[in-house]
């Protein structure tokens, strides 16, 4: 990473912390890889599949256990990590994301004294001038940064109109433990994107740019300012919803000074009684903003997590300090008069571009029209499907969903047996985690997004449907797509006819292909070649088991000095197989 990014504090991680938390890393990762590719590949080419399979639950959730403990020990990336991975439902097994799923980003707090030496650093004064009063105690504390309430300088506050601030500090050294955690991630990247059979399923590297890319971000305050405006504009007539203002001034990269919003936690139901909001008006006003921000603006808070959303009192505008007042909203009449949604925290927002709002558009145009095969292409176009995914199984799947539940409404799926939903989506799931398939960005953000806010609507409202809450977006998307259609079946109509026109010269040129012999010229040959190719590739697998025995020997023996030794012994059988085959195959024909 380039040196222009950090201005070194003696609280930076020195050389050998991070060697020893980089190889750290890569032993964890390492360690498991062996084990897995042991159990899932070495294994089941002895027929010992079913031994394999009997255990693979509890190898996965114990793997899933062993990583919860070192993220929660190295802190840093890592819990981001695996918050991540939890919920890449679209490539990871269940027994994983379920487990890493309660991973929280919840560390000591960094002392008092480089939190200081890192913002005077910073803002170029020392705290007492930039600030009027600051709070040793930080208000949260997290894995990249922390939070401490503040009052503003005179000067500032009579700039802004309001004295009460939260300041955000970066940890100091977070720049350097996240680059060496990228490092790591795309060094075993790297190792598995050699294994066919990982590579052929899932873009590892393209994962961890995606990872990196939105953490680089996050520890990016500017950026994060410029969401918070952003998002602010995109409601600035909407009274319903209101975001920090930003104070300028006292913002750079590694600091971040907001107007202090703080109000009731959207989860906070005594507190909401206390106040006389109802939750269920709560939850209901929360998912429409949310489906607002997707289908409306295209832009949206990815992180929409009971600690990032308050609820803020209208009545409670009394003066220009109040809490409420420091808000950036507008006066348009508001769906409910007496609150307001207030988000914060915009370090991770999600946007929808176009392309993806076209084709998720056509996502629903196929659903609409029950078309298996059209829905599976349609997923394709939206990037879910990798180019390798073989969707045969897929589009039958699909076809058995719509012939299941297809000629459903919304209000009659509620009604169906669960438990016929449940054995269903299992089936399902095991097909989608056979492809090659994943997430884009985008997609990821949204699903994420919407996890939450259906789980935050719930815990107000135990009757809350999301359906209800996204049928109407659905409606209009197909309305708006309705007088599309008829062109579409016009463009479908002429591409049948020109395929119509060109069939009878197709077929003349398949004919003068076979009379004259050219599909099947060559095939001693090819026979030659293949046998060729056979006896090379069996050399190669037997190379690279060698390899594999051998080095996860190395890897266990201070762990598991017999499996150590076990594997060690066992890698002399193809290692014989890889030299001799090749001398004594040089003697045979071809």
């Amino acid at each position: 990473m380039p040196s222009a990014r950090r201005r070194p504090d003696d609280s930076t991680p020195d050389v050998g912390n991070t060697r020893a938390r980089y190889r750290r890393i890569l032993r964890f990762a390492a360690r498991h890889i062996v084990q897995t590719w042991w159990f899932e590949l070495v294994l089941p080419r002895f027929g010992l599949a079913k031994v394999a399979a009997r255990g693979r639950a509890a190898r996965l959730t114990r793997i899933a256990q062993r990583f919860h403990v070192l993220a929660v020990d190295l802190g840093g990336l890592m819990i981001k990590v695996g918050q991540y991975l939890s919920s890449r439902l679209d490539v990871l097994p269940p027994e994983i994301t379920h487990e890493l799923a309660g991973l929280q980003d919840e560390v000591p707090p960094v002392p008092f004294d480089a939190i200081r030496r890192l913002a005077e650093a910073e803002l170029g004064v020392p705290l007492e001038r930039a600030y009027a009063w600051f709070d040793p105690t930080p208000l949260a504390a997290a894995s990249l940064g922390q939070a401490h309430r503040a009052k503003l300088s005179p000067i500032d506050a009579a700039d802004m109109g309001y004295d009460e601030a939260v300041v955000k500090v970066q940890r100091p050294g977070i720049e350097t433990i996240v680059d060496v955690d990228l490092a790591a991630l795309r060094r075993v990247a790297g190792w598995l994107s050699r294994v066919r059979f990982v590579s052929s399923r899932v873009d590892l590297p393209s994962l961890v740019e995606e990872f990196a890319v939105t953490s680089l971000q996050e520890i990016d305050y500017l950026q994060e300012a410029g969401n918070a405006e952003r998002f602010a504009a995109s409601f600035a007539d909407d009274s319903r919803v209101a975001a920090p203002e930003v104070v300028w001034e006292r913002t750079t990269r590694r600091v971040l000074t907001l107007a202090d919003v703080t109000a009731i936690k959207i989860n906070d139901r005594a507190a909401l009684v206390a106040a006389g909001i109802d939750a269920k008006a709560v939850a209901k006003q929360f998912a429409t903003v949310m489906f607002d921000q997707l289908f409306r603006d295209g832009y949206f808070h990815a992180d929409p997590h009971p600690g990032n959303i308050f609820i803020t009192p209208v009545e409670r505008v009394t003066d220009a300090a109040s809490p409420a007042s420091r808000v950036t909203d507008a006066a348009a009449p508001a769906a409910s008069p007496d609150w307001r949604l207030t988000f914060i925290d915009f370090g991770m927002m999600g946007e929808v571009p176009d392309s993806l709002r076209r084709g998720l558009q056509q996502v629903i145009l196929a659903v609409a029209a029950r078309d298996g095969k059209r829905l599976v292409d349609s997923i394709r176009g939206v990037g879910i499907l990798l180019p390798s995914a073989d969707t045969e199984e897929l589009e039958r799947a699909m076809a058995e969903l719509f012939a299941r539940f297809g000629g459903m409404g919304l209000a009659e799926l509620q009604r169906v047996d669960q438990r016929e939903l449940r054995s269903f989506a299992i089936e399902f799931g095991e097909v989608m985690r056979a492809l090659p398939f994943q997430l884009p960005e985008n997609f990821l953000l949204v699903i994420r997004s919407m996890s939450l806010t259906s789980g935050l609507c719930s815990s107000l409202d135990p009757e809350f449907n999301m359906w209800d809450a996204v049928e109407p977006y659905a409606a209009q998307l197909l309305r708006d797509e309705r007088g599309n259609i008829v062109q579409a079946l016009g463009q479908e109509a002429l591409s049948f006819a020109g395929t119509v026109a060109r069939l009878p010269q197709r077929l003349d040129a398949l004919a003068d292909r076979i009379e004259e012999g050219r599909l099947v010229a060559n095939s001693p040959r090819l026979e030659q070649r293949v046998a060729r190719l056979e006896r090379t590739t069996r050399r190669i697998v037997s190379a690279v088991l060698f390899v594999g025995l051998f080095i996860g020997g190395i890897l266990l023996r201070l762990d598991e000095p017999v499996w150590s030794m076990a594997l060690m012994v066992a890698s002399v059988v193809p290692l014989l197989h890889a030299v001799l085959a090749g001398v004594f195959g040089r003697r045979g024909p071809g």
